[in-house]
């Protein structure tokens, strides 16, 4: 027996198509934006220096040459600028370049020595009668600094044979002396600075009146 098949009700009925406003859709989350660690560091240090130097990101790019959403998106660490931006931005906070890759978040060290209130230290080789006050000391970084505030007591005599590695910087608060580097001697007194590499013979050669005292300062590398 055959089956019998039964005419359509509505013979002239199509499809009918929604509008996409009225399909409920799934909420889409913004794809999260791949930051580099050093692109972070570096946006981190534009924004620091920035910050410190009082200029805000509109000024900033436009003495340095760049958009301003560019600036913002290297201070968020969302791109990594090119050597030539960099310049430019460091040319637009008067610091040299290198300074946007300082690691200032990992430590940084600050001392603050009152007056009279250095530490009076026996320092290795000292002369007689030197008076050695350290007025600070750092532990971080590659560059080892020694500030020294030196007094010759009454019974001091002239010195000429210091000799060690790094520079030394000298400024002269009070007394007059005569002062030897290698071959050379000059007159000091208070108010005058010398600047020299510490690996040639160096000191005192003669006291023309005292009390002496300067600052001395010693930079060498570390080890």
């Amino acid at each position: 027996m055959s089956v019998r098949l039964l005419p359509s009700p509505l013979p002239t009925a199509r499809p009918v198509r929604v509008p996409a406003s009225a399909v409920p859709t799934r909420e889409r989350r913004p794809t999260p934006v791949a930051r580099s660690l050093s692109a972070a560091r570096i946006g981190t240090q534009v924004r620091a220096l920035r910050m410190a130097a009082e200029v805000s990101g509109g000024e900033l790019a436009k003495t340095s040459g760049i958009s301003a959403s560019m600036l913002s998106r290297i201070e968020r660490g969302l791109v990594s600028p090119s050597v030539e931006t960099l310049e430019r931005l460091a040319n637009g906070l008067s610091v040299p370049a290198s300074r946007f890759f300082s690691d200032q978040a990992r430590r940084t060290d600050f001392c603050h020595v009152r007056a009279g209130q250095g530490v009076v230290v026996d320092r290795v080789g000292a002369v007689s009668d030197y008076r050695y006050e350290l007025l600070g000391h750092l532990l971080s970084g590659n560059l080892f600094v020694e500030p020294y505030l030196v007094t010759l007591l009454p019974g001091a005599d002239p010195y000429v044979t210091f000799q060690h590695p790094g520079l030394k910087f000298l400024y002269f608060l009070s007394g007059e002396v005569s002062y030897r580097y290698g071959a050379r001697s000059v007159a000091v007194g208070a108010g005058d600075s010398l600047l020299f590499e510490a690996t040639a013979l160096h000191g005192i050669e003669a006291i023309q009146s005292g009390p002496v005292s300067y600052l001395s300062v010693v930079f060498t590398l570390r080890e």
